[in-house]
């Protein structure tokens, strides 16, 4: 919008580089182009500002399909004034020389009919297709069918009006029709969610059963190694005591042999010992064997004797000495006679002697 300052009788108007001036005076155009910047005066000029930069106009429009189904078709048409005399000669752009701004809306009657010529083609595509033809391809067709026809209309040219681009956003069914058209999709999808689902279960359970398999396998090898391990230690066990037996046997062996050895020589020297002591005593007896009572009495007495202490009483009967008495006196007499007692007597022999 032209921007315009009040100086008394006189004003002066500056425009935005994007906005094309023309300035009448008397019904003559006296001068015309962009960002101008002049002074006027208002009781004699007339002035007309074009805009030159692309305009974008919003479509919105509702159909009926070959198979009597309403869609509604959202889009943006960009279009600009490639020629603006020609665009001001044929739409009013007078703008209000106090304040700037357009007094019969150019803009809002050029988007009325640019939309309605952009409507018109749009609609006689889709009427010749059906529903699930216009949802499929209706961006693309109604945004080539619709730039094509808005190039080619000769009334937008002849005014000076150029399309620089058509867009389509959505084609788009009634919102009961598009909920029905989207439970198959959506069924579909949802059955490939359940498939998914019940592989990745499936897939669960076969990696749990796995997981259990090599968990069974594990605890049979390892029963088997402790079997092994068990019947390992039962044969050392036994070898251990196998080993202490033959051990002990053998300390048995060598201890009964010592024994024996031992035994053997004792008894050979209890043999030796008592032979001689059999000798002594059968010499012994030999030699008593031949003395006399008195003798033998005698020597009693004196064995007696000597393993007493000591004697708190004898008695002696005059029975016991009687005999010996007399003969001991024979004895005496004996050896008197026979020359007393010189070397050639003879003695009685000791007693073990």
């Amino acid at each position: 919008m032209a921007e315009i300052r009040n100086f008394g009788i006189i004003r002066h108007l500056r425009a935005d580089p994007s906005a094309y001036v023309l300035r009448y005076k008397n019904g003559r155009l006296r001068r015309a182009g962009r960002g101008q910047s002049f002074w006027f005066i208002p009781m004699s000029a007339g002035i007309a500002e074009v805009p030159m930069d692309d305009r974008e106009l919003d479509f919105l429009f509702h159909g009926r399909t070959a198979d009597f189904q309403d869609v509604t078709a959202q889009g943006v048409i960009t279009l600009r004034m490639a020629n603006p005399e020609i665009v001001a000669d044929r739409i009013d752009f007078t703008i209000d020389l106090v304040g700037g701004a357009h007094r019969r809306q150019p803009l809002e009657k050029l988007a009325l009919l640019v939309t309605q010529i952009a409507q018109q083609h749009a609609w006689a595509w889709i009427s010749r297709a059906s529903l699930r033809d216009a949802l499929a391809a209706g961006p693309d067709q109604i945004r080539d069918r619709v730039r094509a026809a808005l190039v080619a209309d000769e009334g937008l040219s002849v005014m000076g009006i150029e399309i620089v681009s058509v867009r389509v956003a959505s084609v788009r069914p009634a919102s009961e029709l598009e909920r029905a058209l989207e439970t198959p999709a959506r069924e579909r999808i949802q059955q490939e969610a359940d498939q998914a689902t019940f592989e990745r279960r499936a897939m669960a359970v076969e990696k749990e059963r796995a997981i259990q398999e090599a968990e069974l396998q594990n605890q049979i090898e390892l029963a088997a190694r402790e079997e092994q391990l068990i019947a390992q230690r039962g044969q050392n066990e036994r070898r251990r005591v196998t080993d202490e037996s033959d051990a002990k046997r053998i300390q048995t062996d060598a201890t009964a042999a010592r024994t024996a050895v031992e035994a053997a020589a004792k008894a050979d020297s209890i043999r030796k010992v008592e032979g001689a002591t059999v000798e002594a005593e059968h010499g012994r007896m030999e030699i008593y064997r031949d003395l006399p009572p008195s003798v033998l009495l005698g020597l009693a007495a004196r064995e007696v004797a000597g393993k007493l202490q000591r004697i708190d009483h004898l008695n002696i009967s005059p029975d016991l000495l009687g005999t010996q008495l007399i003969s001991l006196l024979g004895a005496g007499t004996k050896r008197l006679e026979g020359g007393g007692t010189g070397a050639g007597a003879e003695r009685p022999p000791r007693p073990g002697k």
